[in-house]
Parts: C-alpha cells; structure tokens; sequence
C-alpha cells in the first residue's frame, strides 16, 4: 500500500506537532546520541509528518533501509522477510487528539518517530537483519517465534542503554512515550539489569503496563553481536 500523503487532514498535522513538540526535547536529553543523530539525518520537524519516500531517500544514503506503509500490525513471517530485507514497515494512520496519551495499537508516530532514527544506525539495523533471519528459520515454530518476539521487545521497543556513564533510551516504546521515558529512567519500581541475550529469550513481556524489567545494553555494537554469535547456530 502507499502512505498516500495527500489525504493526511489538519488534525493529522496537529497531532503529529503536538507529540512532536512534546516528545522531541525528551529525546533530546534522555536518548542515545545515536537516536538523536538518526532524528536529524531522517530530517523529523515537528511542523511536517514525514513523507515515506523523502524518509527513503535519506535512509538509502546511509545504511540502504527504507520503510514501507501498512494499514496496522502485520503477521510474524512477512514481517520478518521484510526485515531481512532491510525493510521496516511503518504505519500510515495518526491517532486522534483523544488519544495523544494513550493507544492500544502502534500509530504513524510511534513507527517513525520512535523506530525510524535507529534505522541510520549500522549496527541496530546488523541486529535487525540477523534476529529476522533466525526467525524465518524457525517460523513455523510458535515457540521459538515466541521468544524471538521477547527479544524484539526488550531491545527494538524498550532497550535502555550506557552511554558515557549514562542510562540513556532507545527503545522505540519507551521514545515515543513521555509516561515511559522518564518511567524506564528514574522509577525505583523496575529492574534494570545488563543485558543477556538468553535470559531474555526465558523472559515473557507485558504489554498493558510499565514494565517490570529493563535489559540494559553497553553499546549497539554488544547488540550486534550478541544476535550475530547466537545465529551461528542458525546457520
């Protein structure tokens, strides 16, 4: 399907401002600088919604990723072949003003404003890829899908990482979240602790709440190789 950008309407516009507006300086002081950095190269103004095929443009330069519309979630196996063909899909509908705070399914913003930047990044789209291709290895398997979800999870939508001493974000969950950002950073309620890729395959997630724990990564280039050495026995 195509994003068909023409029919984005004058509330469209104002919400994507106005999450904009206020998630923006959040990332901005609580983000991964690689996230900030990918935010700027994607080129995100709060004034206008990202255009796919302008997104694409910048991504191709950098890392040769695009994006692709879909009208919401998408089943596991197309999901993943896109993936390991350096595709992300992105959904095309905003929520309303209503729902500035809350929403049950993954809109437009949380797509591109929380995943996109990351996109630019050679070693998280590494991970991307190699967690993609272990899947379709074993799609037919529900469980083993399972916890490849649970790693999805913990990293993609609510990875914290140390930057320079500093627990910072960089999932896509916890950046398009203002509740999240300051939740996953400064709560006394949840765990965080180093990241270990098995232990997080044993580790169900929850999807209606904060969570509980939070897997905390020293840099992208850990993450990458932690997929790249478990897909060895993939191979």
């Amino acid at each position: 399907m195509e994003q068909q950008y023409e029919l984005y309407t004058s509330e469209d516009r104002e919400v994507w401002k106005q999450l904009y507006i206020r998630q923006h300086p959040q990332v901005v002081q609580f983000a991964s600088q690689a996230v900030i950095d990918g935010m700027e190269q994607c080129g995100f103004r709060a004034d206008e919604i990202p255009d796919f095929r302008k997104v694409n443009e910048n991504l191709s330069h950098i890392t040769g990723w695009e994006i692709y519309a879909v009208p919401g979630l998408i089943d596991n196996k197309l999901f993943f072949e896109n993936l390991a063909l350096k595709k992300f899909p992105c959904a095309t509908w905003l929520r309303t003003m209503q729902q500035l705070d809350y929403l049950e399914e993954p809109d437009m913003f949380h797509d591109v404003f929380g995943h996109v930047p990351l996109l630019t990044n050679h070693e998280f789209t590494g991970f991307l890829s190699n967690l993609a291709v272990i899947a379709l290895k074993n799609i037919d398997d529900e469980d083993f899908i399972e916890r490849m979800s649970r790693l999805y999870w913990y990293t993609v939508e609510f990875g914290l990482i140390k930057q320079n001493g500093e627990l910072k974000a960089y999932g896509a969950g916890i950046l398009s979240s203002i509740g999240e950002t300051k939740y996953s950073l400064f709560s006394d309620k949840p765990k965080r602790v180093p990241y270990d890729l098995h232990t997080i395959l044993d580790t169900p997630y929850i999807k209606d709440k904060y969570q509980e724990v939070y897997y905390v990564i020293n840099s992208y280039e850990e993450l990458f190789a932690s997929i790249e050495n478990y897909s060895e026995s993939y191979a």
